[in-house]
């Protein structure tokens, strides 16, 4: 396992759910962070007592190109270097293949896809000098299989998959390594109008950012694509 002292992660929409439990995880185990979120304020106070000499606190708004690069530069210029990538911010509001206006598919694929895309080309460079860098893309069980109507979130992590395999391709020989983590429900704001499953059921966020965790400690010689994550049996996995 690679040793996580002096190993720099940035971590996208950490100010609440599976980021800020990744967030929390990856500083017990060592990591000095960059953290990014849109809601600087939220972020502020549930990062609260973080350890301020492995933490950097960012603005990052998954839509504004402007953002994402002065959060990496920010990112070298606070730590000097760049070892891992988490990219968790993510949004889900339904976008039917019949519903007339395409408002949310238009952001769900600037948020899930083109945002994730953009910080893996600002940060692979650096990843490529660490020679062990890491990229874990928080994807979904939609972007294996479709469960329900919901065609544009679907679409969305089925995009961050494909982008998922092709930057494991492109920077393999330079040590970065790419996995997709693909949970069912997560324990989170964004599920607290699931009826289907109760909150007792769901995947626990802190389960879930151990599991981030393994994918950015494991050795070259250990590489993971995608790790599915389900909370319940389903006979289509």
């Amino acid at each position: 396992m690679l040793d996580a002292d002096g190993r720099v992660v940035m971590v996208s929409g950490a100010n609440r759910g599976i980021g800020l439990a990744v967030a929390r995880c990856l500083l017990a185990k060592g990591y000095s962070l960059s953290l990014g979120a849109r809601d600087q304020a939220a972020l502020a106070k549930a990062t609260q007592g973080f350890a301020p000499e492995r933490v950097l606190r960012h603005a990052y708004d998954a839509t504004d190109a402007r953002s994402n690069e002065a959060w990496v530069a920010a990112t070298l210029a606070r730590f000097g270097r760049i070892d891992g990538l988490v990219n968790n911010a993510g949004i889900g509001p339904a976008a039917r293949i019949e519903d007339a206006d395409d408002a949310n598919l238009d952001a769900m694929w600037a948020v899930n896809v083109k945002a994730p895309m953009r910080m893996i080309r600002l940060a692979l460079p650096h990843l490529r000098k660490s020679g062990t860098g890491r990229i874990v893309n928080v994807s979904s069980l939609s972007g294996k299989r479709v469960r329900n109507d919901n065609a544009g979130y679907s679409m969305s992590k089925f995009a961050l998959m494909a982008l998922t395999h092709t930057a494991r391709q492109i920077a393999w020989n330079d040590g970065v390594r790419v996995t997709a983590v693909c949970p069912s429900f997560v324990a989170t704001d964004m599920t607290a109008g699931v009826t289907k499953v109760t909150r007792a059921e769901m995947i626990d966020p802190g389960d879930l950012a151990e599991i981030v965790a393994l994918a950015l400690a494991l050795p070259n010689t250990a590489a993971i694509a995608e790790l599915l994550v389900n909370c319940r049996l389903e006979d289509t996995l």
